[in-house]
């Protein structure tokens, strides 16, 4: 849609100016595209630059991608925001007003491969992930409410996928070294799995198992530790120090890991969510327009839930069930809504994104390439742990 279409009519203009019923979607990132649909959005004569209109956001101009008497879509530029849609043309009534929802940058120079994490306070993590076995200086940020974005995390090759456990450490996947490992809230950093091949997307369940995506092609179910920790313990732990085997009843680390689920191997990454059922859905990027999420229920079998994506990514769960993924729909990217009806339809329009996490306030964080986005969408999302 980059080039502007014209197309002559004079439907809805004898009204004296142009009307707005609907946009969609009602959020966008900058650069994303917005369809409207009206009347009058297109004077008579496209010979004419007048019949052309003019399409602002809170009176920054977007850029018109295509625009006809009851159709028009528009592209909304860098530094724009949330506001009122409005379409003016010259010599009549400018139209009413339609309200669109504009994310703002929050932090940039990352590089997000999966989604952020929020933790309790509010505090969101995201990673420096580098090409495949490039040490980068940072593995892990940190960006506080205040968006102050401080080095949380160094030394773990490829930081992947991001989690957070029962017990509150954030777990982090290294695909190049096939390891999950375990960080305190203070940053300390222990080893919990290894031996996951190329590991990237992780989750855990309701019973603290930690499911880790291979890439090549296998879904990990590793089961949680023997014995259990004292407060006193878990706190020593959090200040980086060292619980023996001995003090927790059982071996640091023994736990069971087994292969859950076999999936075709993924061109990026495998991207996993659970939802209340405790099924897990799994996204796995490949060369095909046509892609699927999967379904796992609880005995490792494996159904398609929903088919025709375009490079499904990162996902997440609203408290209604809805499913949210990073991919492209009919050949728009953005955040894709999955009923569940099954019935897709695009919540957020952008471009190169890859995950995304929600808020306590309805407010989303999302995660592009090399920068995080937030955007408030109104929507309470499942809690993960």
């Amino acid at each position: 849609m980059s080039a502007l279409l014209r197309e002559t009519g004079t439907k809805g203009s004898k009204s004296g100016g142009p009307q707005l019923v609907s946009l969609t979607p009602a959020a966008v990132m900058p650069g994303g595209e917005v369809e409207l649909r009206g009347s009058g959005l297109m004077g008579a004569g496209a010979e004419s630059c007048s019949a052309l209109p003019q399409v602002t956001v809170t009176g920054v101009a977007a850029t018109l991608s295509l625009s006809r008497p009851e159709r028009a879509v528009i592209r909304v530029v860098e530094g724009t925001t949330s506001g009122n849609v409005m379409v003016q043309r010259t010599g009549v009534k400018a139209s009413n007003a339609l309200a669109l929802r504009v994310a703002s940058l929050m932090s940039d120079e990352l590089h997000p491969v999966a989604n952020p994490v929020v933790g309790a306070d509010g505090t969101i993590y995201t990673t420096i992930s580098g090409a495949r076995g490039q040490s980068v200086p940072v593995s892990l940020f940190s960006i506080s409410p205040g968006l102050q974005k401080r080095p949380f995390v160094r030394g773990i090759l490829n930081a992947t996928g991001l989690a957070f456990g029962p017990d509150g450490f954030l777990y982090v996947s290294s695909r190049a070294e096939g390891t999950v490992y375990r960080v305190s809230p203070q940053g300390a950093v222990t080893t919990y799995a290894t031996g996951m091949g190329i590991a990237t997307g992780i989750a855990f369940d309701r019973e603290g198992n930690l499911f880790v995506g291979d890439r090549s092609g296998t879904i990990f179910k590793v089961g949680p530790e023997k014995g259990h920790l004292s407060e006193a313990q878990a706190n020593s732990l959090a200040s980086g120090g060292q619980v023996s085997g001995e003090q927790t009843g059982g071996e640091l680390g023994d736990r069971e890991i087994f292969v859950y689920a076999t999936l075709e191997p993924s061109v990026a990454a495998y991207h996993l969510a659970f939802n209340d059922a405790g099924t897990l859905f799994v996204s796995a990027p490949s060369t095909s327009s046509n892609q699927s999420i999967y379904a796992i229920d609880r005995d490792g079998q494996t159904s398609v839930y929903y088919q025709g994506l375009g490079r499904p990514q990162g996902m997440a769960f609203d408290v209604d069930g809805n499913l949210y993924v990073a991919a492209s729909l009919r050949g728009q990217r953005g955040i894709v809504r999955i009923t569940p009806d099954r019935e897709a339809t695009l919540a957020l329009s952008g471009n190169n994104l890859v995950g995304l996490a929600f808020l306590e306030d309805g407010c989303a964080v999302l995660a592009t390439r090399d920068a995080i986005y937030n955007v408030s969408l109104g929507i309470d999302g499942r809690r993960l742990v």
